[in-house]
């Protein structure tokens, strides 16, 4: 077996032409991010023009919400396309895709880590039912995000009488991709690594395209040395090697063995929130926890669930699982999701949403932005504002229960709580029940059609999905149903004639006592 070169990050990049399509991998927060890679071909372009028109593949939304990761590439010239996941890590380039500087689409992100697998074989493409629907659908704007974007790269089709999207597949020059350690024939470990995202696939597919793999590690070992258990990416598979001594974990850490398994941390604390909104809601929808669930839990507000979970002492009877690949442990939100404190177990992202898109997620907690009286929710695009879709569309169209948690209003709301009820002291500027939505980013339809159960919870008042679109079934005692909740939505929804207070524990400041209240996953099948 051939030794492989080990180059510079600027040597490296040297070898990437004009007109390439070139996936990128890594995750938020600098999960797995080849950085000095980005680095130096930002460096080669300013100095010299070169190379041009690149098309960018990334599947996980990446950086470190400034200028970090892809944020290097937003330059005129440089890019001819993206094809993303999601761009809310990196505003930089969602701002350059939305000025139409160049031509951007947004696909679900497990659907590209799965096409990655299908280009690694060879065949023609993904065929799948996630995206149906939603914008992603062709029928509506077939994942374009902005004016000069006007290719179709997703196609409706059908198997068996029934609807599915084709995503075809690509060809991939290049990919920028990161381990840990890399011996002199290229094996690659990723001991240090918190999530292997689509190393493996994405290294396969370029080979499959005869393409080149350049992989940025931390070290160095002698030919042969490496423990053959430990090597997730095959020296088969590797072309050029990049040292960077100084690679740390996440951009948060320079080395944290608990995210990756290797130590198991005490119990994390994950503090204590204090009584705002936005621990009501999360202490509403922890509410829809069951012992023995396996659970997924979104970006921001409904993050903080966990958090609900571990003052009642009752994270140990929950299996969380998110779609970088973490299974268990306790999942750390802000820059740093998609990675998890004392994982149990960390699978290749394709095979994480592979178990997503079986339907085996029992319940996901998500957050929302928008949404329209048929029950049709928006977190992907807002105006020129592009964040991305994410895992968002594999994991609502999927589980088996979907709670989305959020303000009633935004921007500016204050509440206040006495004995168990709750005060409005000063209402949102923003409504977020309005009669059209920016973008469908979670399609009613689709969740009905699939039997799925479906809650939309706020700090004053909880929803369900029916098929004449959303009906109030809960309020909190304190509020006026006319003033503070009918009166605060641009949409008419249907009202329960069997409409409830929200339980009164939510809104005082002491255990709710869930661990008592929990009940198995198994009893509600009964």
């Amino acid at each position: 077996m051939n030794k492989k070169p080990v180059v510079t990050a600027d040597e490296a990049v040297a070898v990437i032409q004009s007109g390439w399509t070139v996936s990128l991998e890594g995750g938020s927060g600098g999960l797995s991010e080849p950085e000095q890679l980005f680095v130096a071909l930002e460096k080669r372009f300013l100095a010299t023009g070169s190379p041009r028109s690149l098309t960018f593949v990334h599947s996980n939304g990446m950086g470190n919400g400034k200028d970090k990761s892809i944020a290097h590439i937003a330059h005129e010239g440089l890019v001819k396309r993206i094809i993303g996941g999601h761009y809310g890590m990196t505003p930089l380039v969602g701002e350059f895709a939305a000025n139409d500087k160049c031509e951007a689409y947004n696909f679900p992100q497990g659907v590209i880590a799965q096409l990655y697998r299908e280009i690694a074989g060879r065949r023609p493409g993904l065929v799948t039912h996630v995206g149906l629907h939603t914008f992603v659908d062709p029928r509506l704007e077939g994942g374009k995000l902005n004016r000069v974007t006007t290719e179709e790269l997703v196609e409706l089709t059908e198997r068996g009488g029934k609807p599915y999207l084709f995503y075809p597949s690509l060809h991939l020059d290049a990919v920028f991709l990161r381990g840990t350690t890399a011996d002199e024939y290229g094996n690659i470990s990723c001991e240090e690594e918190a999530a292997y995202l689509n190393g493996l696939a994405a290294a396969q597919a370029v080979k499959a395209c005869g393409g080149i793999v350049i992989a940025q590690v931390k070290r160095i070992a002698k030919a042969g040395t490496l423990d053959s258990r430990t090597v997730k990416i095959p020296g088969i598979f590797v072309d050029y090697l990049v040292v960077d001594g100084g690679q740390t974990q996440t951009y948060a850490h320079a080395y944290d063995p608990s995210l990756n398994g290797s130590l198991k941390a005490p119990e994390p604390k994950l503090g204590e929130l204090p009584l705002d909104e936005r621990k009501i809601v999360c202490r509403r929808a922890a509410m829809e926890l069951r012992r023995g669930a396996v659970v997924n839990l979104g970006y921001g507000m409904s993050a903080d669930v966990a958090t609900v979970a571990a003052e009642e002492g009752i994270g140990e009877s929950l299996t969380f699982a998110v779609e970088q690949g973490a299974i268990g442990g306790v999942p750390i939100s802000g820059i740093l999701f998609g990675t998890a404190i004392n994982p149990q177990a960390v699978l290749d992202a394709p095979a994480q949403f592979d178990f997503f898109d079986s339907g085996r997620l029992d319940i996901s907690f998500l957050g929302m932005a928008q949404m329209n009286a048929a029950g049709d929710v928006n977190v992907s695009k807002f105006g020129p504002r592009i964040v991305g879709c994410g895992g968002f569309i594999n994991i609502t169209q999927n589980s088996k229960k979907v709670v989305f948690c959020f303000s009633f209003t935004a921007g500016g709301l204050k509440i206040g709580t006495e004995q168990g009820r709750l005060r409005i002291e000063q209402e949102g500027k923003h409504k977020k029940f309005v009669p059209q939505i920016d973008q469908v980013t979670f399609a009613a339809r689709m969740a009905l059609q699939s039997g799925q159960e479906i809650l939309y919870v706020t700090e004053r008042a909880v929803f369900d999905l029916t098929p004449d679109g959303i009906r109030l079934i809960e309020i909190a005692p304190g509020v006026d149903l006319e003033k503070d909740v009918l009166g605060q939505m641009d949409v008419v929804p249907l009202v329960s004639p069997s409409l409830k207070l929200m339980d009164a524990a939510i809104f005082r400041d002491e255990p709710l006592g869930l661990a008592e209240r929990l009940v198995g996953i198994e009893d509600d099948a009964r």
